[in-house]
């Protein structure tokens, strides 16, 4: 069991693109928990403001004033190279600066108190995971450690580490990964116990802000969920859909104006937050208007945006969802008529253009749309995090999940060949072996090279990490031979071990910082910034408040003063806020203990005076 201890609570954690969500097991049922705003989901934003750091819906709501500092899409950089493709594409879109750290990580850049700082993806993460845990333990009255994390289906062994990673690095104790999908479906189990009898396949369409899966399960009785086979996209969502609008806008201004916008990157902020609220008003409308004063140059931009003009910048996409879907029910080997549930989960699946051609697909089969697609795979989490904790509850207690790593592993052969030796889909967790052997005369060492991916040649699939066996005996090339071992454990997360047969001695694939992964030292150090920022942040907010009760002192004395008399007393108190106001205007950088001290002196003379 991994084990929780201690009775403590186990929170479960959608960690999205867009948005986050967290939910727990209270009052024997899941609850969402509401943020310090009151919204049951979070904005994945962190914003760097001139003395603040903010997260969540804080940082979303100033993004537009400040779009250099606030930091959205990390989970699209997570896991991923500064060389990715991907990665280039979206640095062209970000307003924040992203530079090449050390072995081609991507490195983001703001300024925050005068400084330029620099962070990984994984830091970015773990402060939304750190905003979900502070959220739960608001709400629990107690601290929270435990937890599951919840990744796309289709994250490779990099993402899912690096994911891994930003949990310690919030100060949780990730005690499971589950893919999102799985998470989804868990859901729709546990609400729909009742009525399931004997097995149903169920297919789980998760479309979300900035990633893509379909899940293909058996569900029997409610318990049990078996992953047949999930294919996707980790970078297809609904911020594509936002990007089309946005450079449709952007040629329609450049038209129009014969001026380029797009240098622009305030413009641009502004324009993006109208096209996300266009993009969901015509969901329900078929027709809505973007309206902007003084976009770029002291010009108005307005036109109207039809449901038709919407789906025709996005066709593109919709059409790779629908492939994705078709790939998925090949592996799975099943026919579309097998299947008895289509659940939609993540907000893309709003989309009409989305449910007609999935209604069309599956022969206007009705979707199920008893889940909120919004906090689905955080239900399912937290339903996984019940299951895991020392005393679950009886209705997690049984639960048994199944489930398959979404890429082929293996390892690079001669020639740039690549040799599969776990193929995808395979359940997890899963140990294989394979021999290997020399390819030379007299060859004493070997470099092994694993990767992820699909392609037959090597160096088109994503490296995992390289390494060298050495002390083969020399021998004639294909007489010295070496077991491969790969062993991906229940997060999805590999380990190689390759052993010479003749004398049994092994090595081991740590895929370390050279490779991308975080060293322990690293994300020691990080936890401890995290630690720092946190305290940093608690002192902001005690001035914040000081400062606030100051000037709230500052007018009841006013107000008091209005009752008395011309005199000295009142001139004696009019010149004691005067300067205080004053000083309040200049002093902003002032410490709490001082701001505490002025508003006892204030009152004091004020008391004094009455």
């Amino acid at each position: 069991m991994d084990g929780t201890g201690n009775n403590a609570p186990a929170i479960g954690i959608d960690l999205g693109t867009t948005y986050s969500c967290v939910a727990v097991w209270k009052h024997d049922r899941i609850e969402i928990i509401p943020n310090d705003q009151g919204n049951r989901t979070t904005p994945s934003c962190v914003a760097f403001v001139d003395a603040e750091r903010l997260v969540g819906d804080g940082a979303k709501n100033q993004a537009t004033m400040n779009p250099a500092n606030t930091i959205f899409d990390a989970k699209r950089l997570i896991g991923r190279r500064y060389s990715d493709s991907k990665v280039q594409e979206d640095m062209k879109l970000w307003p924040f600066k992203v530079i090449e750290g050390p072995t081609d990580t991507p490195k983001i850049v703001v300024s925050y108190k005068g400084q330029e700082k620099e962070f990984l993806a994984e830091e970015i993460s773990s402060m939304i995971l750190g905003k979900m845990k502070e959220t739960a333990e608001a709400y629990l009255g107690k601290p929270v450690k435990n937890s599951v994390i919840t990744v796309p289906a289709y994250f490779n062994d990099s993402q899912r580490q690096a994911t891994k990673d930003a949990g310690t690095i919030a100060g949780l104790n990730v005690i499971r990964m589950i893919n999102e999908p799985t998470a989804a479906a868990i859901a729709y189990g546990l609400d729909n116990k009742s009525d399931i009898n004997g097995k149903i396949n169920v297919l789980v369409f998760d479309l979300g802000g900035g990633t893509f899966d379909v899940s293909i399960l058996t569900i029997a009785e409610g318990e049990t969920f078996e992953v047949k086979a999930v294919a996707g996209d980790t970078h297809l969502g609904g911020q594509d859909f936002d990007n089309r609008m946005v450079d449709h806008c952007a040629r329609e201004f450049k038209r129009r104006w014969n001026k380029d916008l797009t240098g622009n990157k305030r413009a641009l902020g502004r324009l993006r937050c109208a096209c996300e609220k266009a993009k969901r008003i015509l969901s329900c409308n078929t027709q809505t208007s973007i309206e902007l004063d003084c976009l770029h140059e002291g010009i108005d931009f307005s036109m109207k945006f039809s449901r038709a003009k919407f789906e025709e910048l996005n066709m593109e996409f919709f059409h790779k969802c629908m492939e994705t879907l078709e790939t998925c029910l090949n592996d799975a080997n099943m026919e579309k008529s097998c299947v008895n549930e289509v659940i939609l989960v993540g907000g893309s699946t709003r989309i009409p253009k989305v449910q007609s051609m999935l209604q069309a697909f599956f022969g206007r089969k009705e979707l199920c749309k008893s889940l909120n697609p919004d906090e689905a795979v955080a239900y399912g989490a937290a339903v996984m995090a019940e299951k895991l904790s020392s005393n679950s509850h009886t209705s997690c207690r049984d639960l048994l999940l199944l489930d398959v790593t979404p890429l082929s592993i293996g390892q690079e052969t001669l020639g740039e060949v690549f040799t599969v030796v776990i193929p995808r889909n395979t359940p997890i967790p899963t140990k294989k072996t394979k021999l290997f052997v020399t390819t030379f005369d007299n060859q004493t060492s070997t470099r092994i090279e694993v990767y992820q991916g699909e392609r037959a040649k090597s160096t088109d699939n994503h490296l995992l990490g390289r390494y060298t066996l050495f002390g083969l005996p020399p021998a004639p090339k294909g007489v010295a031979g070496f077991n491969n071992c790969f062993e991906i454990d229940a997060n999805g997360i590999l380990t190689v071990t390759a052993e010479i047969i003749s004398t049994g001695h092994t090595a081991k694939l740590t895929i370390t910082n050279e490779n991308g992964r975080l060293s322990k030292e690293e994300i020691e150090k990080m936890v401890k910034d995290a630690e720092e920022y946190k305290q940093e942040d608690q002192e902001f907010k005690k001035k914040a408040d000081a400062l606030n009760e100051l000037e709230d002192c500052i007018y009841n004395m006013k107000n008091k003063m209005k009752d008395m008399a011309n005199s000295t007393s009142l001139r004696k108190m009019e010149q004691a806020i005067a300067d205080m106001t004053n000083w309040l205007e200049h002093n902003q950088a002032t410490s709490v203990d001082e701001v505490q001290l002025l508003k006892e002196q204030l009152e004091s003379i004020c008391i004094g005076e009455f």
